[in-house]
């Protein structure tokens, strides 16, 4: 059995990068918003805060998940994937609850115009964090991981609420006295953002744990290869689960009536390997033979 360990590797190597940035990003903002008087960009401290603790939880999950299988986890442990995602989507809408509660108090009192060269911190961040998204996002879709998945978007999530904190200042500086209040009404849109991004977090990682069937593409590929080993006619059923970055498939091969069930056994035993050796992130392949 193959096991693609270069894919869990580059994703342990990813969300080390991911988990080092947030840490940078969470003291230049909360330093920020201390010093120039901005709760948003406090707010958006609090969300890169998350931001780390989720990353470290994530790395945890991914070296759980590349732990091979045994006798008690036959299929391996790919499942604490989906499940850590679960955990940093309710670390987002805990911090956009916490982030709406500030807001809102912080609406009930006088608050102080934020300093100017906050916004030129924040257009820094936004950019530093667009990045990350582009490079995690783009790890994710090369090792299949749904971890990381849910780690580019919380970076997409923190890009947003800077940008929301930006247009906030923006709009009270440029108005004036009277409208300090802005800074607070973006964060409490940010908060709004952040429980969407959640969403986008919980819902593919739902979709793993219920074995939603969502891999055409791999399937296509999966029956191509299978049709190709000698004695297979065609191929009926096949069915694809993910576990964390690997695969576990279940096809029906069609062969020939006449032959013995030796033979068959032998043609299913070769569809398994052919599809191991030709598609790495596959695991397991469960053959079953069916006359026509």
């Amino acid at each position: 059995m193959k096991r693609n360990v270069s894919n869990e590797k580059h994703a342990r190597h990813t969300i080390l990068v991911s988990l080092f940035g947030n840490v940078v990003l969470f003291f230049i903002k909360l330093i920020t918003g201390i010093l120039g008087h901005s709760f948003a960009i406090i707010a958006d401290a609090v969300e890169s805060l998350s931001d780390v603790i989720s990353s470290f939880l994530i790395y945890i999950g991914l070296k759980i998940s590349a732990k091979p299988s045994d006798e008690d986890h036959p299929f391996g442990h790919g499942k604490v994937e989906p499940i850590v995602s679960f955990i940093v989507a309710l670390f987002l809408v805990g911090s956009a609850g916490f982030i709406a509660s500030q807001a809102i108090d912080n609406l009930q009192s006088p608050q102080k115009m934020p300093n100017p060269y906050t916004l030129v911190v924040l257009a820094a961040i936004i950019i530093y964090k667009e990045f990350f998204y582009q490079y995690v996002n783009r790890k994710s879709e090369e090792t299949s991981s749904t971890s990381l998945k849910a780690d580019a978007w919380h970076h997409r999530s923190d890009a947003i609420t800077s940008l929301a904190a930006f247009i906030g200042i923006g709009m009270a500086l440029l108005l004036g006295e009277g409208y300090e209040k802005l800074d607070d009404w973006a964060a409490l849109v940010a908060s709004l953002i952040i429980v969407i991004n959640a969403y986008f977090v919980f819902r593919p990682a739902l979709g793993e744990l219920l074995d939603e069937q969502k891999y055409d593409d791999l399937i296509d590929k999966v029956r191509d290869v299978a049709e190709n080993v000698d004695g297979v006619i065609d191929t009926e059923k096949c069915f694809i689960r993910k576990f964390g970055m690997r695969y576990v498939v279940d096809i029906h091969v069609r062969v020939s009536a006449q032959i013995s069930v030796v033979e068959g056994h032998t043609i299913g035993h070769a569809v398994q390997y052919a599809v191991q050796e030709n598609i790495p992130e596959v695991e397991h392949v469960f053959t079953h033979v069916e006359p026509k």
